[in-house]
């Protein structure tokens, strides 16, 4: 059986692109499933700050911190914001930017590991940005997040031990130097096997071309004799 194409995703819990580009990931590879030879597909997250120098209880609103960030005026701001939104319900996303709890993501990131050792990273990243950018809740500290991570069938025990304990501290800055080691600056960034590089939420039907084309060169190197 030939084994699963991987596809590693660098992203953030408070970047919007990435949940865009998270769906319309999901939506490219539900567009194969109905192949004759569908592709098999692994997704693993991975770490990636936006904003490492965000406080974890930010006073105020997410216009405010973009024109603190980036310089720009409020009202150019709100037109990015509707923008996004406009592109998020294209792909089935409620973006409430009025709700938004602007954070820090490091714990969030390291909440995202344990989930991986739970077997659950899917089901978490899913949890986090939903959380984040549809229902206003806070993705910063670690009680919102044992209990988000609850929510998504993770052991709560195991959840805040680890939080508290930074056990997976470690493995987000490994993924964060891994980045630095592909010269990836922006995000979501998508590594197909290793060896396609796909940046941006790009449409569905973009992701579900790489997939079919790295599946049928997978299966034509495994119908090749070996020498």
């Amino acid at each position: 059986m030939t084994d699963a194409i991987k596809i590693d995703v660098w992203s953030d819990i408070a970047c919007p692109w990435c949940y865009i580009g998270k769906r319309n990931l999901e939506r490219g590879l539900a567009q194969t499933a109905a192949d004759d030879d569908a592709p098999r597909v692994e997704v693993v997250f991975h770490s990636y700050e936006l904003s490492p120098d965000t406080p974890v209880d930010f006073e105020g609103s997410e216009t405010d911190f973009l024109a603190g960030h980036k310089g720009m005026p409020a009202e150019q701001v709100q037109q990015m914001l509707d923008r996004v939104t406009g592109i998020a319900a294209q792909a089935g996303l409620t973006y409430r930017f009025d709700l938004l709890r602007h954070t820090n993501t490091v714990k969030a990131h390291e909440l995202l590991h344990a989930a991986k050792a739970q077997g659950r990273q899917a089901e978490m990243a899913e949890r986090l940005m939903a959380a984040y950018f549809e229902e206003g809740r806070h993705v910063g500290r670690i009680d919102d997040l044992v209990e988000l991570a609850a929510e998504a069938g993770l052991d709560a025990d195991d959840v805040r031990d680890a939080l508290d304990t930074q056990r997976y501290l470690s493995d987000v800055r490994q993924d964060q130097e891994q980045a630095r080691a592909y010269g990836i600056t922006g995000v979501p960034f998508f590594v197909i096997d290793g060896t396609y590089g796909v940046s941006g939420a790009q449409p569905p039907e973009a992701f579900a071309q790489v997939a079919r084309q790295v599946w049928a060169e997978r299966r034509t190197a495994a119908a090749e004799p070996s020498a």
